[in-house]
């Protein structure tokens, strides 16, 4: 590995240090872009999820800071905070012979404190992007003037426009860093605002999309189960079950389409004495952390979670991942698969489908260009579970009603409509179709 990577133009420093973090084979993004990185070209990078675009961009970034180091010398924005962190952890590491000092930018952690930290002119600054702009109109002790890269990871969800965008945030945020610079977008679903994305990289762009037209990786089993709309639940416990009986390395990420499902099932399957958690933009900052970590380190086999959860999070051990809704739209679908089968791994998707989601699941074989099987379930032992299972289920409903969990939800919606102002009220009253499906990605998380 480190002959390779000193091939693309790296260290030996550089290229040593990705080894012992077992990175012993560059991958195509990260084969076809370095270089261009390296030659001063902004870049453009479509590839599957779990191919390596991180290290894409923070490696070429770290082998040019090394050469003429300075703060602040990069900037990258990303739309989630555990995404922020989990950049940021990766520059940390990749970056620790050079002394690289980092800053997180995020909402839920306190402003002054991100202020002093930026004051000291980080190497690196890596952010959201409300909580950035939030800094830049209230702070004068930093600036962003001289920095020589911008990165957006995730580009097609920063550039997007929606109900919650990042359009304002974005335009203040490319106000405030120097023209000459260079530009480097990354995501699975990139083409999907490649015009946008022309404005923003004009240096000489770079852009590589990998060659396969199929969005997930072969490695990713793909399945669906068709079942009735009332009985879901106990359909899902079932699958747990099966798993859990079955294999003795196991852990499964459960994505729902709002933070009051997510909420439920977590509370409901705790009942069932799964050891899971909860990740949803209702939590505090420090809830979402604890549960994040715990799950990494196995404590909870069960990450119960909205779409903050499924873009970027890079955890190799997740073995399945089960949608609780199908996804509205086929590229929410390829971010949530996308957490497991990375790296080379195998894994396996099971996507719970109603007789009203038949039509989306079609469009998500169109996307993906992949034919989704059947996942067998003993229908026996669901009906046998399946009372239990409904009752528990609507004593979770009642439990959560009286912490006034749907009062608290709509203050931070009235909040995040204050923030956006009267654009969001006219998108929420003529919005459907697509953005019914948007807006099962879209989170208020980021501010």
């Amino acid at each position: 590995m480190a002959d390779s990577l000193v091939v693309l133009g790296l260290g030996a420093w550089l290229s040593e240090q990705s080894e012992r973090l077992g990175i012993r084979q560059p991958t195509p993004v990260q084969q076809h872009c370095i270089p261009a990185i390296l030659r001063g070209q902004d870049c453009m990078g479509c590839a599957q999820t779990g191919s390596g675009k991180t290290a894409a961009f923070v490696l070429p970034i770290l082998q040019k800071l090394s050469e003429d180091p300075y703060g602040i010398f990069c900037l990258v924005l990303a739309p989630t905070r555990e995404l922020v962190y989990q950049i940021a952890e990766q520059f940390r590491v990749l970056g620790k012979p050079l002394g690289l000092k980092d800053c997180v930018v995020v909402g839920g952690i306190d402003m002054v404190s991100q202020a002093l930290e930026l004051s000291r002119k980080p190497h690196v600054v890596i952010a959201t992007p409300g909580r950035l702009a939030d800094h830049i109109r209230s702070s004068d002790t930093f600036n962003l003037k001289k920095i020589k890269f911008l990165v957006l990871d995730e580009a097609d969800r920063l550039l997007e426009q929606g109900c919650t965008d990042f359009t304002q945030d974005l335009e203040l945020i490319l106000s405030a860093v120097p023209a000459k610079r260079q530009t480097l977008l990354f995501s699975a679903t990139l083409t999907d605002t490649l015009q946008e994305l022309k404005k923003i990289a004009t240096n000489k762009p770079f852009f590589w999309e990998s060659k396969t037209e199929v969005r997930t990786v072969t490695e990713l089993d793909q399945r669906y189960l068709l079942v009735p709309e009332r009985v879901k639940e106990a359909f899902l416990v079932q699958i747990i079950q099966k798993f859990q009986d079955e294999h003795e390395d196991w852990s499964i990420i459960i994505f729902t389409n709002t933070c009051k499902m997510c909420q439920i099932l977590n509370m409901m399957l705790r009942r069932f004495n799964f050891p899971c958690g909860a990740l949803h933009s209702m939590m505090k900052q420090k809830q979402r952390f604890s549960t994040l970590a715990k799950f990494k380190s196995s404590i909870f086999k069960i990450l119960v979670a909205t779409d903050v959860a499924s873009r970027g999070l890079d955890i190799p051990t997740v073995h399945v991942v089960i949608n609780h809704n199908t996804p509205g739209l086929p590229k929410i679908y390829v971010h949530r698969v996308g957490r497991t089968a990375r790296a080379g791994r195998h894994g396996i998707s099971i996507t719970l489908v109603t007789q009203y989601d038949i039509y989306l699941v079609h469009a998500i074989e169109q996307e993906t260009k992949v034919k989704l099987k059947e996942f067998l379930v003993d229908e026996e032992n669901v009906l046998k579970i399946l009372t239990h299972v409904n009752v528990t289920r609507r004593e979770c409903e009642i439990e959560l009603e009286s912490t006034d969990f749907d009062e608290k939800k709509e203050i931070n919606k009235r909040k995040q409509m204050i923030l956006e102002g009267p654009c969001c009220r006219v998108k929420e009253k003529n919005g459907a179709g697509e953005n019914k499906g948007r807006k099962e990605e879209i989170s208020a998380e980021n501010m």
